[in-house]
Formats: structure tokens, C-alpha cells, sequence
């Protein structure tokens, strides 16, 4: 049982104290449901293992505030435990205080001033294909629909606006095999991949400014393949390559920028994963970076499900508790202090007070 009249602290450490590596979150999803079928002002849905709550007072915006209740696997570090202002566990960061802190929401304030959706989803942490809040956007996306929407990932409590793209492309060098005792008869496809290195050593990536906040892109190889055996040469090398992209920029243009980067190369695109832009002009998203980020937002320099929201027509922000550099750590914690702060500054914005 899950008891939303505790502060976030404790329902963080309850969270973490309930198993839920992806896949496996149903006895979190239960509990979670229960807990908020409990509340009269809330209407709750469930697809899966994804709860959704939310209030219907005919305010005149929407708020979406989602999270994912899934973890990591476990490696000794259930049940939770806290040890100099921090609380210790699985998934304690990444991301179940920023769940706890929407749970301590949807008790505690009745009657906010937007009408809020509560999004608890799972599968965050494996294959986007199995990802809840994917599934609630192809199948149910009415239940995520708002004018704003805020994605409690770890930020350590800082505003971050919109996200990256991410591109995997392969680049290819061709060859022609050959025995190695006589090298010259052939062409030496690794060899050959030295030019694709060149341009990524040679690269430099952009900084650009998009409404407001400074992103910085990345290109990088992240893995080479090739060769065939011990006395051929090879004919085929690949080098797989990362491309994180600013929100300026589509998929479809950001896949012409690698193309045209390794012009003489063959390019296939084996992933990709659209960006989102900050949205900061909307203004509930305006009035939450004034309340709650102090007027302070920065870059989120990297994908998170933000992307999603984008893709239905919902700006959003990233804002929770938590380092993100400790998330999928042995020793991951969120600092107690971090946690009570979101709950405050959250429970502020939402009534109104601040």
C-alpha cells in the first residue's frame, strides 16, 4: 500500500522498496492505481501497466505530468536506505522521486489551477517499441492531450526544454578481397575507413540557440566493424555512427546533413528518434520556468520521452529531482533536500501560491 498523505521522501523510498525493473511493474502499477482510486476529484484509466488519473474542473488549460514507474535491473540496492541527506536505491533518481513528488500532487492538491493529467507509465528503460507512454500515444491519445507537459525526469531540479534527436547511421567503406600475401591485388576496405574517422575527427558541431536555450550536437563514432579472416584482406567496413542533434533541425534534415557529411560514402540510417522544441514561449510553460525554475531553463542535451509530447502537438519540459549521472548506477540516491524542494516548489506552482 502506497500512503499519498506521506511527504515525497517517504513515498520515494516506498517506491524504490516495490520492485519494478520494465517489464515487471505491475505490483508498482496496482499500488499505484489503488492508492489513487482513493481520491474522489481524480477519474483513473489503466492500459497495461500505465495509470492514468485526472481531474476534470473545467479549468481552461491542461497540464500533462508524467513519469515512468519502471527501473534498471536491480543489483543489491533494494530496499532503500539513507545515509547523509541522501536516499539510497534503484530507480531512487531515475526516476521514482520525481514519481513521488506527481503522487504527493494528486493528493494534495484538489483543486489546482489547471486541471492536471497524471501519467504513470512503463518499459521506459528498454526498446522504444515496448514504451508505455508510446503505446498511450498510439492508442489512447486523448489521455495525453494538454496545452503543457512536464516529464519529472532527474534534472537536478532544473528546467530543461525540449531535447535532442538521436540518428545511428552506418557508414560503409567498400573494398576488394584479396589473400594478404598478395595485399596489392585487393583493396583494403579498413584501410579505406580512415577517411570516414578523418571526418569525424575533422567534424565540428554545431551550438546552436533555439528559442532561447543553447544546445550543443554531437558526432561520434560509437562502433567499427570489419574484417573476414586472419590472412584476407577485407572488402567491407562499417563504422556506426551517433548523431545528437539540436531541435532546429527534423529528422529528415538532420539524415541530408549525414549524407551530405560523408558525401562518397554509402549512409543507411538504421535508428532515429525525433527532438522537441523547448516550447517555452506557451504560457503555462512560461509561468512554471518563473515559479518553479526561478526564471532559469537550460538545454536538455540528450532524448528523453519529451519527444512524444512534441509529437502530439504538447510542448514540454523536463524538471525532477534527481542527478541523471547517477541513474543505472549501483549507487544511485536522490539528495533528500532535492526531493523536498521539487514537492514544495510543485505544490507552490500548482495552487496558485507561487
Amino acid at each position: 500500500m502506497l500512503d499519498l498523505t506521506s511527504d515525497a521522501v517517504t513515498l520515494t523510498a516506498s517506491l524504490v522498496d516495490i520492485r519494478s525493473e520494465s517489464g515487471d511493474e505491475k505490483v508498482l502499477a496496482d499500488a499505484i492505481e489503488n492508492a489513487l482510486s482513493g481520491l474522489g476529484h481524480l477519474t483513473v484509466t489503466r492500459d497495461g501497466d500505465a495509470v492514468v488519473a485526472r481531474t476534470d474542473l473545467g479549468r481552461p488549460r491542461r497540464v500533462v505530468i508524467a513519469g515512468h514507474i519502471d527501473t534498471v535491473p536491480i543489483v543489491d540496492n533494494v530496499p532503500s536506505h539513507v545515509a547523509d541527506g541522501r536516499l539510497y536505491g534503484c530507480g531512487a533518481s531515475d526516476m521514482k522521486a520525481g514519481v513521488a513528488v506527481q503522487l504527493r500532487l494528486a493528493e494534495a492538491v484538489p483543486e489546482p489551477v489547471h486541471d492536471v493529467t497524471y501519467v504513470f507509465y512503463d518499459n521506459e528503460e528498454v526498446d522504444a517499441s515496448r514504451n508505455g507512454l508510446l503505446r498511450l500515444s498510439r492508442t489512447h491519445p486523448e489521455w495525453l492531450a494538454g496545452d503543457f507537459a512536464i516529464l519529472m525526469e532527474p534534472t537536478d531540479g532544473v528546467i530543461e526544454g525540449g531535447c535532442q534527436g538521436t540518428m545511428r547511421v552506418e557508414v560503409t567503406a567498400r573494398g576488394e578481397r584479396a589473400h594478404s600475401a598478395r595485399s596489392w591485388m585487393g583493396k583494403n576496405a579498413i584501410h579505406g575507413a580512415g577517411a570516414i574517422l578523418d571526418v569525424l575527427r575533422a567534424y565540428t558541431p554545431r551550438e546552436p540557440e533555439v528559442e532561447g536555450l543553447r544546445f550543443h550536437e554531437g558526432l561520434n563514432a560509437v562502433f567499427i566493424e570489419g574484417g573476414v579472416a586472419g590472412n584476407v584482406i577485407p572488402d567491407e567496413c562499417v563504422v556506426k555512427v551517433n548523431y545528437r542533434f539540436a531541435p532546429d533541425r527534423s529528422i529528415a534534415e538532420a539524415e541530408a546533413h549525414l549524407r551530405e557529411v560523408f558525401a562518397g560514402f554509402e549512409v543507411e540510417v538504421v535508428d532515429a528518434a525525433a527532438p522537441a522544441r523547448p516550447g517555452l514561449d506557451d504560457p503555462s510553460a512560461a509561468a512554471f520556468v518563473t515559479a518553479v525554475g526561478e526564471g532559469e531553463a537550460r538545454a536538455k542535451l540528450g532524448w528523453t520521452d519529451v519527444s512524444r509530447f512534441s509529437d502530439l502537438g504538447v510542448p514540454a519540459v523536463n524538471y525532477g529531482p534527481g542527478d541523471p549521472l547517477l541513474a543505472h548506477t549501483r549507487d544511485e540516491y536522490a539528495e533528500i533536500a532535492e526531493i523536498r524542494e521539487a514537492e514544495e516548489r510543485m505544490i507552490a506552482w500548482l495552487t496558485g501560491a507561487r
